[in-house]
């Protein structure tokens, strides 16, 4: 018999009667976690700059429903909190977030532009912590939730002229871990996927190039590329109630890849 606060119910990662906002869901690693959440039972606020009438289409096809909050992540800071109270009055209440979207810049560390790492540091950071901390404050109140950062393998790695995006994926990491030292003792886990290669528009110049492609694919164990949907099996899971112990935790989904 199921105890109180016990994940271990009927179906521990089902997600019926909860809400999930996700940044970045037109497209690619954002489009497939809005997705799989939906299959699994949550109900979708896509937190995009441009419209989302196509997922949100894909999803309603699904039996699902969803709608579209307005938000750039790299415009003003100062908009966050009524992006998040537009989120929160759709349904009365925010059960997840998922901090999906944004942006890499590959370069020389010494060729980089001062405004394209300042641009890339608002969205890849500044603006998942903000929009963390505000959605956190509704999530600490209510006493339960879920925030699912998307970091990177350049949370553990360097990586090659890509200087902004680690600093970025690195410090996203961090934040994971220290909103979940202050937020866990309220019902509210804090954790971060940090996929591997996958085949997505941020990655085009990389998968489209044979020789990078191949030299990287020699490198995975799984044997190939990843795909946005080989993410949303973790993001259930990080969502759901069976992941209520789990806190303050980068999981990576890479094939394999940080095992070589």
């Amino acid at each position: 018999m199921s105890q109180p606060g016990d994940p271990f119910g009927p179906d521990p990662f089902r997600l019926d009667g909860t809400v999930a906002a996700v940044t970045g869901s037109n497209r690619g690693i954002g489009r497939a976690l809005a997705v799989g959440l939906a299959a699994a039972g949550s109900e979708i606020v896509h937190l995009n700059r441009s419209d989302s009438a196509e997922v949100i289409e894909q999803i309603a096809d699904a039996g699902g429903a969803s709608t579209h909050v307005p938000y750039d992540l790299s415009a003003d800071p100062a908009r966050v909190e009524d992006v998040v109270e537009q989120a929160i009055s759709w349904r009365g209440h925010l059960d997840v977030l998922v901090n999906s979207a944004g942006r890499v810049v590959r370069a020389p560390a010494l060729e980089q532009r001062p405004e394209e790492l300042i641009e890339l540091l608002q969205v890849d950071l500044h603006a998942p912590m903000l929009l963390s901390r505000a959605v956190g404050r509704h999530m600490v109140e209510r006493g339960s939730g879920r925030i699912i950062n998307i970091a990177s393998l350049m949370s553990f790695q360097g990586g090659n002229n890509v200087a902004g995006y680690a600093a970025a994926k690195s410090g996203l990491a961090g934040l994971t871990r220290a909103f979940a030292n202050e937020w866990g003792r309220h019902g509210v886990t804090v954790n971060a996927i940090a996929p591997g290669y996958i085949a997505t528009d941020i990655n085009e110049d990389l998968w489209s190039d044979p020789e990078r492609h191949s030299e990287l694919l020699a490198r995975i164990p799984a044997g190939r590329w990843g795909s946005p949907r080989d993410l949303a099996g973790a993001a259930v899971f990080l969502a759901s109630p069976a992941a209520a112990y789990v806190n303050g935790h980068v999981l990576a989904v890479d094939g394999g890849w940080l095992s070589r």
